[in-house]
């Protein structure tokens, strides 16, 4: 075993400017997944800052019944459960009471987690906490703080998995992996839940396969997770699916508090898994990266117009008074165009990424929101020109349904064109042939159509 001497000389505590470059370069690529943990979870309280966890752990402990001074210091949530539970207390209690506590608390994301989330190549995050901040996080720098991002959680009672293959993902995932805030006790807050939901991980028909597929075959950043020695490498075992110490094309970096503290962890890294990073400290690790992301991208040259599916993505369900875009699978390009430009103009888009689902709730989905939308906007192009037969032209008699109930001049269709279709001659219903065709050339949308829907939406107010 190297003595602490040999190890603080071996153990990197940062990164050379290739490995950053190297790092960097697999993020732009979308070939690196974060896996987030407490330490990144810094909220202000009335006594300063502090981690989110620590100040859990005291309100609990009064909400129990627990005295702190019993407990070893510092103490953590799993001394406050275990003491309740030796004093013969409710296991579902302890999930009940703390629920109570965080909801009631308006904390708001750290910095650090807010420029961690900002760095947008990210589009997978793992989180192994029960909060909703890295959520807000993302969705205050991509989304103006709607919630647009998809939160995916697991329990051995309920597995749910990634809801597609990464590149089929239409917004970002944050995908807890411990468990989410609830009433029941289906998250992790003492030793022997995470035992339970690491056992449970391991077995075959328990694990959300295409999370760990992706584990598995992308780098990984281990940020703030502070896994005590073992926890860290079994966690890092399940997730490659193999020997640490056979060869792999993928590696980790290792960033908290904690690793670089634990001798006996930094010798087994070092010894089997080479492919293994150690940074010290996970928001000086954030602060870093978000740095070097924001200059690479400012130094880099004009780059060719983001793939459609990173624009902010719809919500599942439409927001009140939103705009209502109709549109045919193939044109989504063109659509997510379109939704980015209105919203930069302020205005609410929405539609349907969906269409998989079928059925009749899905029917019923649709028009009741064509039922409650402020304007609908039928997109135009040669696609539906050649879609004789199509779910879209189902949507457009529903709007036209609508309209009948309106005043002669009540402006709700807004017709767009995306390419040279003649709207004259377009296979459309009538009523949109009686309608003025705005032309938004491959969903680019001009600075005069945003204004004159803006000035709608204000007078429908």
């Amino acid at each position: 075993m190297p003595s602490a001497a040999a190890l603080k000389t071996l153990a990197p505590t940062t990164l050379d400017d290739d490995a950053w470059d190297d790092l960097l370069s697999f993020i732009e690529e979308r070939r690196v997944i974060p896996i987030v943990g407490a330490e990144l979870l810094q909220v202000e309280t009335d006594r300063g800052p502090r981690l989110l966890y620590d100040w859990l752990a005291e309100k609990l402990a009064g909400r129990l019944g627990v005295d702190p001074a019993s407990l070893p210091q510092p103490y953590s949530l799993n001394d406050v459960v275990c003491w309740f539970l030796a004093a013969r207390g409710r296991r579902e209690e302890a999930y009940v009471r703390l629920r109570g506590i965080l909801k009631d608390a308006p904390f708001e994301p750290s910095p650090a987690l807010r420029r961690l989330a900002a760095i947008s190549d990210f589009d997978l995050f793992v989180s192994t906490t029960f909060d909703s901040l890295l959520e807000s996080a993302i969705n205050l720098e991509r989304f103006g703080g709607a919630p647009s991002t998809e939160v995916i959680a697991y329990a051995p009672n309920r597995v749910v998995d990634l809801p597609s293959e990464r590149d089929g993902l239409n917004r970002p995932v944050v995908y807890h992996l411990f468990g989410r805030l609830s009433a029941s006790p289906t998250y992790v807050i003492s030793d022997e839940d995470l035992l339970e939901f690491i056992c449970a991980l391991q077995t075959e028909h328990l694990a959300p396969e295409k999370l760990f597929h992706e584990l598995e075959h992308n780098h990984l950043l281990f940020i703030g997770s502070n896994f005590t020695n073992w926890l860290a490498r079994l966690f890092l075992r399940m997730a490659k699916r193999q020997r640490l110490s056979d060869p792999r094309d993928v590696g980790e970096v290792l960033a908290d508090d904690h690793v670089t503290e634990d001798e006996r962890l930094v010798a087994f890294l070092q010894q089997v898994s080479v492919r293994t990073r150690i940074y010290m400290g996970a928001e000086r690790f954030v602060n870093e990266l978000h740095a070097r992301w924001t200059a690479r991208r400012v130094s880099a040259k004009p780059a060719a117009p983001a793939a459609p599916a990173r624009f902010a993505p719809p919500a599942r369900e439409m927001p009140d008074r939103a705009v209502f875009l109709s549109y045919a699978r193939e044109d989504l390009p063109a659509v997510q165009r379109i939704k980015a430009g209105l919203e930069a103009a302020g205005i609410t888009t929405w539609f349907d990424v969906d269409r998989l689902e079928g059925g009749d709730d899905y029917d019923r989905k649709i028009q009741r929101n064509v039922a409650r939308c402020s304007y609908f906007i039928p997109v135009i192009s040669a696609t539906t020109e050649r879609r004789l037969e199509a779910y879209f032209r189902r949507e457009w008699s529903y709007a036209i349904d609508r309209s009948r109930n309106m005043a002669d001049g009540a402006v709700f269709i807004l017709p767009v064109t995306i390419d040279n279709t003649d709207p004259a001659r377009a296979l459309v219903p009538d009523k949109f042939k009686a309608l003025h065709f705005a032309q938004l050339h491959a969903g680019e949308v001009p600075t005069e159509f945003a204004a004159r829907l803006a000035d709608f939406m204000r007078a429908r107010q």
